[in-house]
């Protein structure tokens, strides 16, 4: 069996799987939505984590602030359905820690 040359789409997929260029792309997206979708103010006081399995990490700073989010939490979820389709973010969960 003759092989040709490897098209570039091909390497360069393989070279940014290895390499997790597509997890902080993701990560930075992911950020900016959040910012975006929390507010001004929200995002000062918390910050976008992991993403496991539908559901969006967010740290923040104090459980005052964690239990405000968790009243907005519809609403969230909903502008971030919006601005990153691709995520499939189902649901939120809040966690104190350093932001």
């Amino acid at each position: 069996m003759k092989r040709g040359p490897k098209p570039i789409r091909d390497i360069l997929a393989e070279l940014m799987a290895k390499r997790g260029y597509a997890r902080v792309q993701s990560a930075e997206a992911m950020g900016a939505a959040w910012s975006e979708a929390a507010g001004q103010l929200a995002a000062k006081y918390s910050r976008a984590g992991s993403m496991r399995r539908g559901t969006l990490e967010v740290i923040v700073a104090n459980s005052t602030f964690m239990q405000e989010l968790t009243f907005q939490k519809p609403s969230l979820l909903t502008t971030l359905a919006k601005l990153l389709p691709d995520e499939k973010i189902k649901d939120i969960r809040f966690r104190v820690g350093d932001v």
